[in-house]
């Protein structure tokens, strides 16, 4: 296997399960989170034939922002990078949000609401914390490095496979 590089712009197409596939675009490496890629994932599905532009598929409408590893993606055969355009996203407008509030002891109840979030954006390493998430920050995506098949389930369904973490 040739050795992967992944650089911003990079745009890869995701195989999904239903006979379509949606593409995503590097946008950045978060220095906040392991310097892992920030990606932006597009709404449009395509027929597995169709074999649209890249400016075509970068204008798309944006479904969601996430942190992963594109490079691990690849060698998982989740998906494939597909070329390179330089037009990305205003990375400082990209929110995300955590809690501590996630995760158990053997025995305990999970929390299911978390009143104890913070939020940042790429490359900012001043978390804020806002306590109960409200307004714009309800918009904010989930901050945590999302494994490969994590981001392919999400953009099949529209949610993530895992539920350990709290709502809001």
């Amino acid at each position: 296997m040739n050795r992967v590089t992944i650089k911003i712009g990079d745009v890869f197409e995701v195989p999904l399960d239903d006979a379509s596939k949606k593409y995503f675009q590097v946008v950045a490496f978060d220095s906040t989170q392991l310097s892992s890629s920030v990606i932006r994932a597009f709404k449009k599905r395509y027929k597995p034939m169709e074999k649209p532009g890249l400016s075509d598929i970068i204008h798309d409408e944006v479904d969601f922002y996430a942190h992963c590893s594109a490079k691990l993606g690849v060698k998982l055969n989740h998906w494939q990078k597909i070329g390179n355009i330089s037009d990305v996203s205003r990375i400082d407008e990209i929110l995300f949000r955590g809690t501590t509030d996630y995760g158990r002891k053997l025995g305990e109840e999970p929390v299911k609401v978390s009143n104890n979030w913070y939020v940042w954006r790429v490359n900012d390493a001043n978390f804020t914390n806002v306590g109960k998430l409200t307004g714009e920050y309800q918009k904010a995506e989930i901050g945590l490095v999302i494994n490969p098949a994590s981001i392919v389930y999400r953009m099949r369904t529209g949610e993530y496979d895992f539920k350990f973490y709290p709502g809001y």
